[in-house]
């Protein structure tokens, strides 16, 4: 019923009149009855009412001429793929919901034909300068060469002068290196991306290195969260808090000092790691409390891997390569689509401090 409706509702736009609406016609054209066509659907097969017209102009778009199909199974794959359902349970729930028969490898064989869309869309052209980009790793079991490997998807989200968050491209490998993530920021380069202002990182091994080889003039931002969950069991929120909540880089600083005093002697590996690792982790410190809001922690990169997760939990060993890309890219292009119509809040005053604090860096883009 619904869709007879939406056929008739599509003639009347055709034809530009309602049914017995004759003093607003306008055209020779008219309504002719209907045609019977029998169309395979998700509740089984069904026989449809379709309008014609008597001069045979009008093309329907909702069932198309000559369209017998309308279940949409490959599209409805894909979603459930994306979801994270393995490929039997996809050939089991298609046998049940639509009463049809595709085996598991013609699930693998549908899901195959987004690869060389993933393959354009990891290709594609960036922006050419990003305010804030956070790179992160997500470690996945593999098949190659008949042994089960150990391989992570780094992933890079980035966000524009816009204010637009969008992932820029995952990358698989064997282990994070300086090596692995040189090309990775090579990537990103070659791609288009000529200028980053802040690097917002989780102290991965050989990324800092990286990102001076190819991102000179990149600010480098530790994640506070991940060092204070790493020193909270041996040293006080509070003292800790005391730290990082300093209104200054200095007042931090002296915060840091006054807790060594309390806790070095104690805990010296905690306070040790602080010490180490100040200049990346006082990074945020030189900006306002709108930016330092979206560097000092990763947060934002690690709870699209969570969402990357809970899409992959199913999969304790992933075929091949390919099939992990597969899956990471469907369930990116479900989040992504939930970022294109907004923009980081207080993007408007944000951008502004940037411009102070980069100038020419900034200005040229806008």
């Amino acid at each position: 019923m619904v869709l007879e409706e939406m056929l008739n509702a599509e003639l009347d736009e055709e034809l530009g009149y309602a049914k017995y609406d004759y003093k607003n016609k306008e055209t020779t054209n008219s309504r002719n009855g209907h045609s019977k066509k029998k169309v395979n659907s998700s509740y089984g097969d069904i026989e449809l009412a379709v309008p014609r017209d008597r001069e045979s102009e009008f093309e329907p778009i909702v069932v198309k001429k000559r369209q017998r199909d309308i279940t949409n199974i490959e599209d409805a794959v894909l979603s459930m793929y994306a979801k994270g359902m393995t490929t039997r349970d996809i050939s089991e729930h298609v046998k049940e919901i639509y009463g049809r028969e595709i085996s598991a490898e013609g699930v693998s064989r549908i899901t195959d034909r987004i690869i060389p869309i993933m393959e354009e869309w990891q290709n594609r052209l960036l922006k050419e300068i990003y305010a804030i980009i956070y790179l992160d790793g997500v470690v996945y079991k593999v098949k190659e060469e008949g042994r089960i490997k150990q391989k992570t998807a780094y992933v890079v989200i980035g966000i524009d002068i816009e204010g637009k968050k969008d992932v820029l491209g995952i990358w698989l490998g064997r282990a994070e290196s300086a090596k692995f993530w040189m090309a990775v920021l090579t990537d990103l380069k070659n791609r288009g991306v000529k200028d980053v202002l802040i690097f917002a990182v989780d102290g991965l091994p050989g990324l800092e290195e990286a990102i001076k080889a190819v991102y000179l003039d990149g600010e480098i931002q530790s994640c506070v969260v991940h060092q204070v969950r790493n020193s909270v069991k041996y040293v006080s929120y509070k003292d800790l808090k005391e730290v990082y909540k300093a209104p200054t880089q200095e007042a931090g600083f002296n915060n840091l000092m006054k807790m060594k005093e309390k806790w070095g002697k104690k805990y010296p590996l905690a306070i040790r790691s602080w010490e180490n690792n100040w200049d990346r982790i006082s990074t945020f410190f030189k900006y306002s409390p709108e930016i330092r809001r979206l560097i000092y922690t990763t947060n934002p990169i690690e709870s699209f891997n969570s969402q990357l997760r809970k899409v992959t939990k199913t999969k304790r060993v992933f075929p091949s390569d390919t099939s992990v890309l597969k899956i990471l890219y469907l369930a990116t292009m479900n989040r992504v689509k939930k970022w294109e119509k907004s923009r980081i809040k207080d993007w408007n005053q944000i951008l502004s401090q940037l411009v102070i604090e980069f100038g020419e860096r900034v200005e040229k883009y806008l």
